[in-house]
């Protein structure tokens, strides 16, 4: 299984390089920045399943990015670092759509048992039947359930519709998607991905002519819609 992936947005160098060197030492994936514009494409780019973001961050206050990624249908955990300790920001915060927040100078266990917590809970989305169009996805059985008919998902079939879920509303390349769920080194030009897309639309579509859940967006990939 792919480790974790946590994109650290904080400005103070320090407290960035250290809190990378923790998370990358414990086997998880760590993007780092310093911006809160600069947050916004990290996101994008690296996929990360959970956001340790600093407030007050040159570019775009951290309330922004919090804000711009919820109206932009990012569901992934959004922890806040704040060095205030008031009341009225962390209201603020959470209604932004942060769903933790931990206050400066916090202790490393403390963190780590949030940052846990909070991963734990994203999973758990996953562990409750997806309906779709005319089936029910089970990605803990690994089966779609279709007129009273359960059809078996490959193991990488599971993590492929994870990860469309995860990047969601965003589409997803084909090389990225080799990289980050085949786990291929580099990206090579071959028709994988489009094959096991077109698998995959067989089981849980509707209609696999035309696909209302995995979507092929021109130019950019595979979108999960659903």
């Amino acid at each position: 299984m792919a480790p974790s992936r946590i994109l650290i947005v904080e400005d103070e160098e320090s407290l960035r390089i250290g809190l990378h060197e923790t998370f990358a030492g414990e086997g998880f994936a760590v993007e780092t920045c310093a911006r809160g514009d600069a947050a916004l494409n990290a996101v994008q780019s690296f996929k990360p399943d959970l956001v340790l973001l600093d407030l007050m961050l040159p570019g775009l206050h951290g309330m922004e990015v919090c804000r711009r990624l919820r109206a932009q249908g990012a569901t992934l955990p959004i922890i806040m670092l704040t060095a205030l300790a008031d009341e009225q920001q962390v209201v603020e915060g959470l209604k932004a759509g942060a769903d933790d927040y931990i206050t400066k100078p916090f202790r490393l266990a403390e963190l780590h048992a949030r940052v846990d917590a909070q991963l734990r809970r994203a999973q758990a989305a996953f562990n409750a039947p997806l309906a779709l169009p005319g089936c029910r996805l089970d990605l803990v059985r690994g089966e779609v359930l279709r007129d009273g008919q359960a059809t078996a998902l490959t193991q990488l079939e599971v993590e492929l519709v994870k990860y469309l879920i995860k990047a969601r509303p965003a589409a997803v390349s084909r090389d990225e998607l080799l990289t980050r769920v085949w786990g291929y080194k580099e990206a090579v030009a071959t028709r994988t991905v489009d094959m096991a897309v077109a698998k995959l639309r067989a089981k849980i579509e509707a209609d696999k002519e035309k696909p209302r859940v995995i979507v092929t967006v021109r130019d950019a990939g595979y979108r999960w819609e659903a």
